[in-house]
C-alpha cells in the first residue's frame, strides 16, 4: 500500500507539529542599549528591558540604539556550560542561549554607571546557578543596580522552577 501526500498536506502536517510542539519554534528577542530610557528620562545608560526571560534556543539580539555601548557576560554569572560573550562597541550583537539559568551581563564602558542586565533562560536546571549569580559582588553603582534586579526577580517570582 502506497500513501501519497501532496505538498499542501505536508505543509499542514508540519504546521500542526509546530503548534503541538511549540518548543521547536525559537524566537529572537531584542534588548536595547540606550543612553536614556524613553519612558523615564532620569534613567540613563540602560539595557531595556532590564530583565528578560527566554526559552532555551532563543536568540537575544542586543540592539545598539545609541552608540558607545556593548554587551559582555559577567564573570561568575553564567550557568555551567554556557559560553561567555563580548560584543564590539556600537554594534548590534546576537547570542543564542541554550543552557537554562541566570545570565548576568554589562556594558563595559558604562559598568561604573550601573549599565547591567539579566537574562533568565527557563527550563530544567534553571535554578542551578541562581545563588552563585546572586552572590557575585560588584563595585559601586553596579552593586546597587544588581540588588534592585534581584529584588525584582524575587518579587515577580522569576526564580521559581
Amino acid at each position: 500500500m502506497t500513501i501519497q501526500i501532496n505538498r499542501r498536506q505536508l505543509m499542514l502536517a508540519g504546521a500542526a507539529l509546530l503548534v503541538a510542539r511549540p518548543s521547536f519554534a525559537q524566537s529572537t528577542i531584542d534588548i536595547e542599549m540606550l543612553n536614556k530610557d524613553p519612558d523615564d528620562k532620569k534613567r540613563r545608560m540602560i539595557f531595556k528591558p532590564l530583565i528578560q526571560v527566554v526559552q532555551p534556543g532563543d536568540t537575544v539580539r542586543f540592539v545598539s540604539v545609541d552608540k558607545g555601548h556593548n554587551t559582555q557576560s559577567v564573570d561568575g554569572m553564567l550557568p555551567d556550560g554556557a559560553e561567555e560573550w563580548k560584543s564590539k562597541i556600537s554594534k548590534d550583537f546576537e547570542v543564542t542561549l541554550t543552557v537554562p539559568g541566570f545570565y548576568g551581563y554589562k556594558c563595559t564602558p558604562h559598568t561604573a554607571m550601573g549599565m547591567v542586565g539579566l537574562i533568565i533562560v527557563q527550563g530544567d536546571g534553571m535554578l542551578d546557578n541562581y545563588e552563585a549569580a546572586k552572590s557575585v559582588k560588584h563595585k559601586s553603582r553596579m552593586q546597587k543596580v544588581w540588588d534592585q534586579i534581584w529584588d525584582q526577580v524575587d518579587a515577580e517570582g522569576l526564580a521559581q522552577a
